[in-house]
């Protein structure tokens, strides 16, 4: 006997998702989770030497 009984008259629906939109999920997550960068130091101008 199964640890788990279900009816099996109802079969398990997945809901299809298309390669798209799932790219564009794992794209808005990472852009929300990843704290936004430092900003580039500015170059330093060195005088010439005369």
């Amino acid at each position: 006997m199964q640890a788990i009984e279900r009816d099996e008259n109802t079969p398990r629906v997945m809901p299809a998702v298309s390669m798209r939109d799932l790219l564009a999920a794992c794209a808005a997550a990472e852009a929300v989770s990843t704290p936004p960068r430092e900003p580039a130091p500015l170059p330093v101008e060195r005088p010439e030497a005369a």
